[in-house]
């Protein structure tokens, strides 16, 4: 990858003024973090206003029938943001995090006006591939300001609250757009959202939002290394390149957590295109398969609050695991049932999974990486992570095709699994609880 061999440093930029000096801590910063979580709610809402909508819109308006060439939007949409997590990683580390999230959100503009006026199938597969770069650049960086802001103590209640709001919009404009969808139609009226969203955003994100590379600079400064030398291989100079190959690779923590957050993803992306055309075959109303939908990205949104907080206290590795097999054990009840009860007990139950593992692994990312590379290393983690969109909608088509809907979601039970037993066997805890070290706990040196 071009760039690689950079070394970008946060020690050795200049700082960007501020009235005051920055200073760590949730409640120190909790105006500028609220403003963040606001943002990253209309990021999540621009995937909701579509994913109810869109398998419909293929099928009624597209005539198109084929698994794998419905899903196409969903591959197109994962690739493309997975590359512009490292982008973000990349350029939030060098030029800083305000200026990356604006330029997300200029990519935003065109996408709902393009789903309202598409003539076929491409114009839906271009805006998700514009959505993707909006996703990638915006979700990421919200991600590291949060970071920066809370410093290490509570990086697990700041995951969640950030998760908490992006895909706990998911579900309700997913709830929302499948309503007016069934009123109004499937176009316009659900894309509308969208527009509202991106306005709100940009003036948000230009007016209300400041620059954190400064709190990441305080606490590049105050960290200390543990005590077990566990990270004493990672220090604050490493390229690029080193960067990706211990976040993908040979970090235990970090690259476990990589292969986790792909199979969580590929379950979301087999979901996205699939779960609306399984909950079709009962013959549901739009409004009933958007309740369906909305409920797993709705527990799994406002089930962060509650484990992202937890994984502060108890720690990372178990929260992990057991959210894993909890995904395998949803999936296989989504699998084995064939009505709305027990394909809305399945997806409570996915969600719940899902909400102990999602804020969870972007905390093990803060535990490990330095807080000079950090947003490179989250990049990196959301590059694999958001592959698995495109993996889970690829695997998710075909086979579908080959060999049944229902098959499509016994294949993706039975990977959570796999990824929960790599979990369990390869991760150490990441997390050294505040009443045992000193303030700077969780942070490499």
């Amino acid at each position: 990858m071009a760039g690689m061999s950079q070394r970008p440093s946060i020690s050795n930029e200049a700082t960007v003024p501020t009235s005051r000096p920055p200073r760590l801590g949730l409640r120190e910063n909790a105006a500028q973090f609220a403003l963040l979580v606001a943002v990253n709610a209309l990021v999540g809402g621009m995937v909701g206003q579509q994913q109810t909508v869109l398998p419909l819109l293929a099928q009624d308006e597209f005539g198109l029938t084929g698994y794998t060439f419905i899903f196409t939007y969903v591959a197109a949409f994962g690739i493309t943001k997975a590359a512009a997590n490292w982008f973000a990683g990349t350029f939030s580390d060098r030029f800083g995090r305000k200026p990356v999230l604006l330029v997300g959100w200029l990519f935003a503009i065109p996408v709902p006006l393009m789903l309202i006026l598409a003539p076929n199938w491409g114009w839906v597969v271009a805006a998700n591939v514009l959505l993707g770069i909006n996703q990638g650049l915006t979700w990421s960086t919200t991600v590291v300001m949060k970071i920066d802001l809370v410093g290490p103590a509570r990086r697990g209640m700041a995951m969640g609250l950030n998760e908490a709001a992006g895909y706990g919009a998911v579900a309700v404009t997913s709830l929302l757009a499948g309503y007016l969808a069934e009123q109004y139609g499937l176009r316009p009226a659900p894309f509308l959202l969208g527009i509202a969203y991106t306005a709100l955003a940009l003036l948000l994100s230009g007016v209300f939002i400041r620059e954190t590379r400064g709190h990441a600079r305080l606490e590049a400064g105050q960290h200390t290394p543990r005590a077990d030398g566990i990270h004493d291989h990672l220090h604050a100079d490493l390229t690029d390149r080193q960067i990706f190959v211990q976040t993908s690779l040979t970090e235990p923590a970090l690259s476990a957590a990589s292969q986790a957050g792909l199979v969580n993803n590929l379950n979301f992306g087999l979901s996205w295109g699939l779960f609306p055309l399984l909950f079709a075959t009962a013959d549901l109303p739009v409004a009933q398969i958007g309740l369906l939908f909305a409920l797993y990205p709705g527990v799994w949104g406002a089930g962060q609050l509650i484990t992202g907080a937890l994984s502060d206290r108890i720690g990372r590795k178990h929260l992990i695991t057991a959210g894993m097999t909890t995904q395998a054990a949803a999936l296989a009840v989504i699998a084995a049932s064939n009505g709305f009860t027990g394909w809305a007990a399945g997806t409570v139950l996915l969600g719940a999974g899902t909400a102990m593992v999602y804020p969870t692994l972007l905390a093990v990312i803060g535990d490990v990486a330095h807080p000079a590379w950090r947003g490179r290393a989250v990049g990196v983690y959301r590059v694999w992570r958001d592959l698995g969109y495109a993996v889970g909608a690829v695997l998710g088509g075909i086979v579908a095709d080959l060999v049944g809907l229902d098959a499509a979601v016994w294949a993706a039970a039975g990977i959570s699994a796999v990824s929960a037993a790599v979990v369990a066997v390869r991760m150490y805890e990441t997390h050294r609880r505040p009443s045992r070290t000193s303030s700077s706990a969780g942070s490499v040196g």
